[in-house]
């Protein structure tokens, strides 16, 4: 079916920049929309970033202008380019696809709301 591992987390001083990607595995036709979600320990998941099939972006009012969001269909990758971190920011952030379609058993399937395992994002103040 389809795997989502994230990568590209870890300790930023605040004002540094991170890269996260998430790599989707499989046999993957297409994916439609890609996001990337977070949450640290306690709170509920919060919305980041989304970018659709057709490249539309979608960003939380409290990353924009400072989070960049990018896919790379080629890889069935989504990046999340994080710049001017705050210390708000650190979170366990998780990779998110809605929707892909795969081929397994001998015919293509579609499936629904995959999730990676998170990554590490701390920024020091």
């Amino acid at each position: 079916q389809v795997q989502l591992v994230e990568s590209g987390g870890g300790l930023v001083q605040a004002g540094g920049s991170l890269r996260l990607s998430c790599a989707a595995s499989g046999s993957i036709r297409s994916i439609n929309t890609m996001g990337w979600f977070r949450r640290a320990p306690g709170k509920q998941r919060e919305f980041v970033a989304q970018i659709t099939k057709g490249g539309s972006t979608n960003y939380a009012d409290s990353v924009k202008d400072r989070f960049t969001i990018s896919r790379d269909d080629a890889k069935n990758t989504v990046y999340l380019q994080m710049n001017s971190l705050k210390p708000e920011d650190t979170d366990v952030y998780y990779c998110h696809v809605d929707r892909a379609t795969y081929y397994y058993g001998g015919h293509y399937s579609e499936g629904y709301d995959y999730w990676g395992q998170g990554t590490q994002v701390t920024v020091s103040s």
